[in-house]
């Protein structure tokens, strides 16, 4: 079903964190971003579709003004809003906002830092784009930040702060199908692997509440009403996002899920973990029952590769790309 394409070169190997990969398709220009984390660094990549051209930019971790920092960032992700798309960086300091390119930075926004040092690690992680103008960014402590974001400028403000989570936030999503019948518009996920499923509006509402069963939900998307949560257990679950009713639980890998991602077009679905499988599988809805199956379509072995990213490159699941635990390349999979 898919075939391994040429990989494209990074300057420095990828960390070990979930979800350590973002891509972002510019059809206009014929071109792909991704984006690695190594460290402090994110590596991007401008990919050309033909295959022939590409460059490259490092972007460092700042503190505000200061030139360049030691913090760890956690993620790198673009957010695609109607009006403009910006790449975010969450770090151990603060959350730091580019123009989608990383050209310019547009914003900085500073982590709290206690007075007295904590056991406790603080940092940023958890990234999603909502609706028309809200990016919403995950802390250590558990709380999720709102910002509201203007459709071009600097002037982005912190306009809310959602606090119902306990632990760390590991990831968001928001509703990727485009379908504006959807109540829900984003889910939260945490370490405990509680889901805080919420519609977005000038002040957000918690909708629902679902356990996780303290066990870290690490990956999680949200497609046509149905939260799709990938586990350390290896598991993913499909709940219906506003009752919380469980369609579907499947032993999906055999150790922890690194990442997860959504064809919105096709309903397919990507699933990576620390076992060296890359799986996709093939999501169905029934409208009439609002049920959800799944079925298993794919899977990809790469070998002796811790994986912590995997994203398609397109809406439709035709190609996709993964990247491993200290390598220095991004491994890419078409279809045909």
């Amino acid at each position: 079903m898919y075939h391994k394409e040429k990989s494209i070169q990074i300057k420095s190997s990828a960390s070990a964190l979930y979800n350590n990969l973002s891509v972002l398709r510019i059809a206009p220009r014929s071109l792909t971003y991704f984006a690695v984390v190594h460290a402090n660094v994110v590596n991007m990549v401008s990919a050309s579709w033909d295959g022939l051209n590409y460059s490259h930019r490092q972007l460092q971790s700042k503190e505000g003004s200061v030139a360049t920092s030691s913090s760890l960032i956690m993620q790198a992700a673009w957010c695609v809003l109607p009006s403009r798309e910006l790449l975010v960086l969450t770090s151990q300091r603060g959350i730091q906002m580019y123009e989608s390119d990383g050209s310019i930075m547009v914003y900085w926004h500073a982590l709290d830092s206690p007075e007295t040092p904590t056991a406790q690690a603080v940092f940023t992680r958890g990234i999603a784009a909502v609706r028309e103008k809200y990016i919403c960014v995950g802390i250590s402590s558990g709380s999720v930040l709102v910002f509201d974001v203007p459709s071009k400028g600097s002037n982005i403000t912190l306009s809310e702060v959602l606090e119902e989570h306990k632990e760390s936030i590991t990831d968001m999503a928001s509703e990727c199908s485009g379908s504006l019948e959807c109540i829900a518009d984003l889910v939260s996920a945490d370490d405990s692997g509680l889901l805080c499923v919420w519609k977005s509006g000038e002040d957000f509402q918690l909708l629902n509440k679902i356990p996780g069963f303290d066990m870290s939900c690490s990956s999680v998307k949200l497609w046509k009403g149905t939260v799709v949560a990938g586990y350390g257990t290896g598991q993913i679950r499909l709940y219906e996002a506003v009752t919380g009713i469980l369609h579907a639980e499947i032993n999906a890998h055999a150790r922890w899920i690194y990442s997860l991602d959504i064809a919105p077009f096709t309903g397919l679905l990507l699933s990576a973990a620390e076992d060296s499988l890359v799986r996709v599988w093939h999501l169905t809805m029934t409208p009439e029952t609002n049920n959800v199956e799944i079925e298993h379509l794919y899977n990809e072995c790469v070998t002796d590769t811790q994986i912590c990213g995997a994203k398609f490159c397109d809406g439709d699941g035709y190609a996709f790309a993964v990247t491993g635990y200290d390598l220095t390349e991004i491994i890419r999979y078409t279809q045909g």
